[in-house]
């Protein structure tokens, strides 16, 4: 779905990025005349919450934050989740799509399944969106446009690794769960999405991937994403046993906006849509 406003005169330049998760969203509005982030807002739902609708709580998130009320001329709704895979266009049927997730996630004949044309690189995004969350947001818009986080991920890595032919692993951190892609040369090698509880686990699936790309934890690069820092026990544990590590390089996305590295790395998916 998609808001567009074709009429030059209430044009306002501004667009509206939303992620939402089961625990939270974050939300940046676009000033795109000039290709530029003007704001970031991030909201947490607490653990005492568990137990409340998340339309109740993505309600009162409007309450208290007036710009999501806001006049955009573009609304996009980002979901993020582990519940998504990618299939080349070559065997991609629109008609099947819950059989694609089958393989990595429990899949129901309840479920509604949405797909991503990811352009350039010849394949789409299958996931599960949060139905309920879309229906919250279609009485709050009427109408919008929305993505899987993984598909805007995946699209800016790939063009980011042009020229490149090492092959280099990338992992997107967040709370719960974590995304592995390894690529080379605008190729997607291996994507996989793992959940986690401890440093050990998340350890054990890198070193995993590793293995099965052939990648030698003496020699690969490893570029970090998402909400994990140098002060934390995930990071530790990694520069334990994978020698080339580093966060990915967030400088160019830096230049349109005037948060900090730590947060254009948190933030990569929501900036970069």
């Amino acid at each position: 779905m998609s808001l567009q406003n074709t009429n030059i005169t209430t044009k306002n330049y501004k667009k509206l990025s939303i992620q939402v998760s089961l625990t939270g969203l974050s939300f940046c509005c676009f000033d795109t005349l000039n290709n530029t982030i003007l704001s970031l807002n991030e909201v947490h739902f607490d653990a005492f919450h568990k137990s409340t609708q998340i339309e109740e709580l993505f309600g009162e998130a409007f309450n208290k934050h007036p710009e999501l009320k806001d006049t955009y001329d573009e609304i996009l709704v980002i979901h993020n989740n582990n519940l998504s895979t990618f299939v080349p266009t070559a065997l991609f049927d629109e008609n099947y799509l819950g059989s694609y997730l089958q393989y990595n996630t429990k899949v129901f004949d309840t479920d509604f399944f949405a797909f991503d044309e990811v352009k350039n690189y010849q394949m789409n995004a299958v996931y599960i969106p949060y139905v309920n969350i879309n229906n919250f947001f279609i009485d709050q818009f009427g109408s919008f446009e929305y993505k899987h986080a993984n598909s805007i991920l995946v699209e800016k890595i790939l063009e980011g690794s042009k020229n490149n032919d090492d092959k280099k692993m990338v992992v997107n951190f967040n709370f719960g769960h974590f995304e592995v892609i390894v690529v080379q040369n605008q190729k997607l090698l291996l994507f996989n999405s793992f959940e986690y509880q401890t440093p050990e686990d998340f350890i054990y699936y890198l070193l995993f991937t590793a293995e099965q790309t052939n990648l030698n934890p003496e020699t690969f690069p490893l570029e970090l994403l998402g909400t994990i820092s140098k002060d934390d026990a995930f990071y530790a544990i990694a520069y334990q046993y994978i020698r080339n590590i580093s966060f990915f390089d967030v400088s160019p996305l830096q230049q349109k906006n005037n948060f900090s590295t730590a947060q254009n790395q948190k933030h990569y998916i929501l900036f970069q849509s």
